[in-house]
């Protein structure tokens, strides 16, 4: 493989952290952690399930299941030892927007567990015999995921909030696109993505920029870009309230979401400090109020769902049927209350600090941050240092978290899916009103 031409570097505003772009368009980032003797590294594809079509709806998860089944190098069995042997970990995961494979391992063993993920991603043998058989493990997954009533409720919500998007589809796939899948469908999808200018390849860890960069290029040098032609428009969500029927569940799952900001909007700290003081954890308002002093749930929390072009705001609690139209009215009287009126000064001081201190001990191993490195790069095209975010994240004010709240909660946008055995339960607009 060729190794005559250079990477451009380019300096990052944090000293441990470097940026090369190989001349095919891979972009490589590293952040030195001296202090460590692991390095967790991955590679990450910009395609996740929103890039698919409908007919081939799960494509990108089941080509992450694939490359591990065998390539022109290594056996199934190969994969599985090749980093085992040394201690180390091998994984992968397939999002909405990315897919990542990843290892983590001693220093002295980074060459190697480079070369086995960069074998993984460019020499699948994609075989026939090995597609039929991962169908049958991915309808197994499916129907497991449809067992659990938490992912399920998700599912259905989402797939409503963004009905006709790529958004709303679920990463699995159904099992109808699932068996529907074929060798030839799987190697142009892989041909049309896994390719040098949708990767991002980062490491985090006791290593050193210059020779990883070496190793990057050795591996991922010969490739060339790929046009796909692939366009996609933003998701417009749905305010549709859906109540679903199952009869087996003792609880009744309850899911509430609204339309929120991208990943990169300039919002986004008062996002996170919104979220955190309302349902973050066992001090935030809705713990508080619905399972500490009305007892009507055990679980309730709410989550921050941003993607490059839309977000999702939810709410979601586990109850009984009787007492769900209570939780609904809790909910969304809690809404109401931070559109209404400032957050008090210790109260925001409480989330910020909340916000800051999960960040920090979030980014604290080795696999972490590579992550960060990566994401980094993926939506901001840029490392944001923490101190910058600290910076960010301390501005926010009592101003700053009711204009959000203000802008984004709005009655008509509320869509809620409640799934359980329902036994007639009925829910309006009205009962959605901020």
């Amino acid at each position: 493989m060729s190794t005559t031409i250079s990477p451009i570097t380019v300096p990052s505003a944090t000293s441990d952290i470097q940026r090369a772009v190989l001349p095919n368009g891979v972009r490589v980032i590293t952040e030195a952690m001296p202090h460590v003797r692991s390095v967790s590294l991955g590679i990450w594809v910009t395609s996740g399930s929103r890039r698919e079509d409908a007919p081939e709806n799960g494509i990108t998860h089941f080509i992450e299941h694939m490359v591990f089944k065998g390539t022109t190098n290594r056996s199934a069995e190969d994969i599985a030892r090749s980093v085992d042997s040394v201690g180390g970990n091998l994984d992968a995961f397939t999002s909405k927007e990315n897919v990542c494979f990843n290892a983590k391992v001693l220093d002295e063993h980074v060459p190697l567990a480079l070369e086995v993920l960069a074998d993984l991603v460019r020499n699948p043998l994609f075989r026939a015999e090995d597609i039929s058989r991962e169908q049958g493990v991915i309808l197994q997954e499916i129907k497991m995921d449809e067992d659990n009533p938490d992912y399920l409720v998700h599912e259905i919500f989402t797939q409503n909030f963004w009905k006709d998007h790529p958004l709303g589809r679920p990463i699995l796939g159904t099992k109808d696109t699932v068996r529907a899948l074929r060798e030839e469908t799987v190697r142009r999808y892989y041909g049309q993505w896994f390719a040098p200018d949708h990767l991002v390849i980062a490491a985090a860890g006791h290593l050193q920029h210059e020779r990883f960069v070496d190793l990057v290029r050795q591996w991922f040098d010969d490739l060339r870009p790929v046009a796909n032609g692939h366009a996609e428009g933003p998701p417009k969500s749905h305010a549709r309230i859906v109540l679903r029927n199952k009869k087996q569940l003792e609880q009744v799952q309850v899911f509430l979401g609204l339309p929120a900001h991208p990943i990169v909007h300039e919002g986004r700290y008062a996002w996170s400090v919104l979220n955190t003081l309302l349902g973050g954890g066992m001090s935030s308002r809705l713990f508080q109020n619905i399972r500490e002093r009305q007892g009507l749930a055990y679980a309730v929390f709410s989550d921050l769902n941003p993607y490059r072009d839309a977000g999702m705001f939810c709410v979601y609690a586990g109850t009984s049927i009787q007492t769900v139209p209570q939780v609904v009215r809790s909910v969304v009287a809690e809404l109401r209350d931070l559109k209404a009126n400032p957050v008090p000064a210790e109260e925001l001081r409480r989330a910020k600090d909340g916000v800051k201190g999960s960040l920090m001990l979030g980014l604290e191993s080795t696999g972490a941050r590579m992550s960060h490195l990566a994401r980094q790069e993926i939506y901001f095209g840029r490392q944001v240092s923490l101190d910058e975010m600290l910076e960010r994240i301390e501005a926010v004010t009592a101003d700053d978290v009711r204009d959000i709240a203000a802008e984004c909660f709005v009655g008509e946008k509320v869509g809620v899916t409640v799934l359980g055995n329902l036994n007639g339960l009925k829910i309006t607009r009205s009962d959605l009103e901020i």
